[in-house]
């Protein structure tokens, strides 16, 4: 039985503490209100931003005359219609603000005789891509944001808070239900506004890039809380991730960098470069699309012509070893220790689970459909979110609601129906929770992978049901400190509902668009320049279009 819940009033809530999160508490701080900054992982050493060794696009112009409309263009083009035009500019036209504040605070952007240093990356149409250096972007940008947030006094953190649900009072938002890991202990949190900002849900495959805590979470609660999700079919797979020979301690998707800086060719199992086949032919460049070098990889493994491990080969033995020492020095030595040798053998690579593009459905103050519930981060739907700016801008607008409020709308029993599920488990034998966690991986990446057709995509919705049938209504296991098998089954309880949802849109999808391919309708088709938008009611998803929105925001 759990011990009786802990209870935290703040003005502002952060659910996830990636560079969404962190941002979003610093800008809510910087307003003058309370925040609460909690993560089920370490608190600004989870999620995505961490792990992410590359670029940010920006529109600085500091090496290449630029503007934020351009990039905006190009942002539309990469969304194949669907984009949120409004999300898409607020992307655009604020980004310069974050990496230029990013500067002040110390990150120390990569320079180039004087300026801020942008690369070439495709998708653009001119070198945009600000760095710190090619392997670390990622954890600077953490390690920049989690001083800010340590320095302020009026940010709380949480880690190893695992939260439940979201709390609601009157169909307002008004808090959540989390359990604290180490204990047992349920808290309840009364706030003025609560910021999803948990990542996305690349978890849910058997190749990812994700840690481990992006199964979805904030998806699931936004869900279940009566918010809608949108574009849930749109999972980007990036192409070149590590297959083989084995790698230890190096992440997955490092050859994208070593691709920017010096071309690196793919080849099939003749020896070939073959992406001009399917339309974009590269020769020695790095210019071709994820969505589009995905495609080429696995029909290139389909014809017969793949690595033998199931990938295509990615070659730098064009290359010496002084010019791989000179753009990546001791990152050559890893590589080495791995017995990898760049200028003598490729290596194979394949696609992997590395983006999420749909989400909550957001306005531009990242306010959703519920009063009180925002979202940031990979979290939104509707555009190619940005963390930085999305980040700034929840923290923002959560800020001016906790401003405008007298008292906290939290009230106990919004609590109580999350709280009796905490205070209730099984002790079942029957339920391998970490199993059904890789089978659930496996037929997400077996059934509603890159390429997609109804017989799989019906097969996969068969097996989410069986899993779902066979996890039950309670938590497995007593609920005592640190106990894996609860937090499973509670992982599950969201896996589970925001993977039947991807292939629900999936299905319903039949047409094939940017990262979403149907092989048994492989052209895009103009009726289906919509976005579905997916709810929860009684237990059941339901699918509805919506027209893609249009309109820029008015200046």
């Amino acid at each position: 039985m759990n011990p009786d819940p802990m209870h935290v009033e703040t003005d502002v809530l952060i659910i996830g503490s990636g560079a969404a999160g962190m941002y979003a508490a610093i800008e809510a701080a910087r307003a003058g209100r309370s925040v609460f900054l909690v993560d089920r992982s370490l608190i600004g050493r989870g999620g995505a931003t961490v792990m992410a060794q590359m670029t940010v696009a920006v529109a600085l112009g500091s090496e290449t005359p630029d503007h934020w409309s351009h990039h905006y263009d190009d942002t539309l083009a990469a969304g194949r219609e669907l984009c949120d035009r409004r999300l898409a500019q607020l992307l655009c036209e604020e980004a310069p603000i974050c990496i230029l504040e990013m500067e002040q605070w110390g990150i120390g952007w990569a320079r180039k005789n004087g300026h801020i240093a942008q690369a070439f990356a495709p998708g653009h149409d001119r070198p945009r891509c600000v760095y710190v250096d090619f392997l670390n972007t990622g954890p600077a940008v953490s390690k920049t944001l989690r001083a800010v947030v340590t320095r302020d006094k009026r940010i709380r953190k949480a880690g190893d808070l695992l939260t439940v649900d979201l709390a609601k009072v009157d169909d307002e938002v008004a808090g959540a239900v989390a359990l604290h890991l180490p204990t047992g202990t349920p808290v309840t949190i009364a706030a003025k506004a609560t910021i999803i900002a948990t990542g996305g849900l690349t978890r849910l495959y058997q190749r990812n890039s994700a840690s481990a805590n992006m199964g979805g979470d904030g998806y699931a609660l936004a869900l279940r809380a009566g918010a809608p999700l949108i574009d849930m079919e749109f999972v980007q797979f990036f192409p070149i991730g590590h297959l083989a020979p084995r790698l230890i301690g190096m992440d997955p998707i490092m050859w994208d960098p070593f691709r920017y800086k010096l071309g690196g060719r793919l080849l099939n199992s003749e020896g070939e470069e073959f992406t001009a086949r399917y339309g974009v032919s590269e020769d020695g460049r790095y210019v071709v699309t994820r969505d589009l070098a995905t495609y080429a990889i696995i029909k290139e493994v389909e014809a017969g012509r793949g690595s033998p491990h199931g990938g295509a080969f990615l070659s730098f033995r064009h290359c010496s070893g002084a010019e791989l020492r000179a753009a990546f020095g001791p990152v050559i030595d890893r590589l080495a220790r791995n017995n990898i040798d760049l200028t003598k053998m490729p290596v194979e690579v394949a696609p992997i689970a590395h983006y999420h593009m749909g989400g909550v459905v957001a306005d531009e103050r990242m306010q959703t459909e519920l009063p009180g519930l925002l979202v940031a981060g990979e979290a939104v739907g509707g555009a190619i979110t940005e963390a930085l700016v999305f980040g700034r801008r929840a923290g923002q607008s959560a800020a001016a609601r906790a401003t405008r409020m007298t008292a906290q709308p939290f009230r106990p029993e919004a609590a109580r129906t999350s709280l009796d599920l905490l205070a209730s488990g099984t002790d079942r034998t029957d339920i391998n929770t970490a199993a059904m966690v890789a089978s659930l991986q496996r037929t997400m990446a077996n059934d509603v992978g890159p390429f997609r057709a109804a017989a799989r995509l019906k097969r996969a919705l068969v097996s989410i049901e069986e899993m779902v049938r066979a996890l039950g209504e309670r938590p497995v296991a007593d609920g005592g400190a640190f106990d894996l098998r609860r937090l499973e089954w509670f992982d599950l309880r969201n896996m589970l509902l925001v993977a039947r949802t991807v292939a629900m849109a999936a299905l319903a999808r039949t047409e094939s668009r940017g990262a979403h391919q149907r092989e048994d309708f492989p052209g895009m088709l103009p009726q289906w320049r919509v976005n579905q938008v997916a709810r929860l009611g009684g237990g059941e998803i339901a699918l509805a279009r919506a027209p893609a929105a249009v309109e820029a925001l008015a200046k």
